[in-house]
């Protein structure tokens, strides 16, 4: 079984997702739908799906809730709420009371966007994270690897929320740095509550030339810090896009890991998903 734990779906006809407008981001302009994400899925084997907000608008989390109620493919769904209101538990609440809100897993925010350095350690986005917790929801960390100091002192502060980590929080693979995100990866790993994916990697090397040897001291990384009980397999598409198709990813994500045991590969492409987002 292969659980794809991180994709998107959007629609331009509903919303416009200004985030696209750069010129490089042109060949993913366009809709992309659950439909689209069954074809690319379908052909790679993929058994089961969690999508996961694109932009921080509330009426986009109740969209794929109802897209995943009448999906069999998608199990399940990180949404967005404002985690600086102090009403964030009855948002959460809300979500899952409407349709498709068995669906809801976990709750992310794009903090790679804030300019404020210290956003994860206000007053009030920790009330919200506190939500998070006793609705008893995963959170799912968007950060930026200067950003991992702040999201090390957050996972340590609230051990009693799960936390995934998005792609690895992004280490500059294009210019072939490590350090000091791999430094800081191995403390954030250090706190039992937190996983992380295997995604969104091809995007942060060079998108026309990145090689499967450019990938694999970060993924060595990982796996020495999480261990593959922590790690799960995500795609990232349709941004992935940008770099390479969904099945060369996929064939990636396997030769990166082709030393793991059979039953710790099972845990990497499916077990760990399930457990950390407690999928049905």
């Amino acid at each position: 079984m292969i659980v794809d734990a991180h994709h998107h779906l959007w629609d331009l006809a509903v919303r416009p997702q200004d985030w696209l407008a750069p010129d490089r981001l042109a060949p993913i302009r366009r809709t992309f739908s659950v439909d689209d994400l069954a074809a690319v899925t379908g052909a790679a084997g993929v058994s089961a799906t969690v999508v996961v907000q694109a932009i921080p608008v509330a009426a986009e989390t109740p969209e794929l809730l109802a897209v995943a109620a009448t999906s069999e493919l998608i199990v399940g769904v990180v949404g967005w709420v404002d985690l600086t209101d102090a009403a964030a538990g009855d948002q959460i609440a809300e979500l899952r009371a409407g349709p498709g809100g068995d669906r809801l897993v976990s709750i992310r925010h794009p903090v790679q966007s804030e300019a404020d350095p210290g956003w994860l350690a206000r007053a009030d986005v920790r009330r919200g994270l506190r939500a998070v917790a006793d609705a008893g929801l995963a959170y799912d960390l968007l950060v930026t690897a200067v950003q991992l100091p702040a999201a090390v002192a957050v996972v340590r502060d609230l051990p009693e929320l799960r936390f995934v980590l998005d792609h690895l929080a992004k280490p500059l693979i294009a210019a072939g740095e490590l350090e000091p995100w791999a430094h800081d990866l191995r403390e954030l790993a250090a706190a039992d509550n937190v996983a992380a994916k295997i995604s969104g990697l091809i995007t942060e090397a060079d998108w026309a030339q990145w090689t499967v040897a450019d990938l694999a001291p970060y993924v060595q990384v990982a796996l020495a810090a999480f261990g593959p009980e922590r790690l799960m397999f995500g795609s990232d598409w349709p941004v992935s896009l940008l770099a390479g198709e969904y099945g060369r990813w996929l064939d990636t994500a396997r030769e990166l890991v082709a030393e793991l045991s059979p039953v710790e590969q099972d845990r990497f492409f499916a077990g760990s998903a399930r457990e950390w987002y407690r999928l049905p």
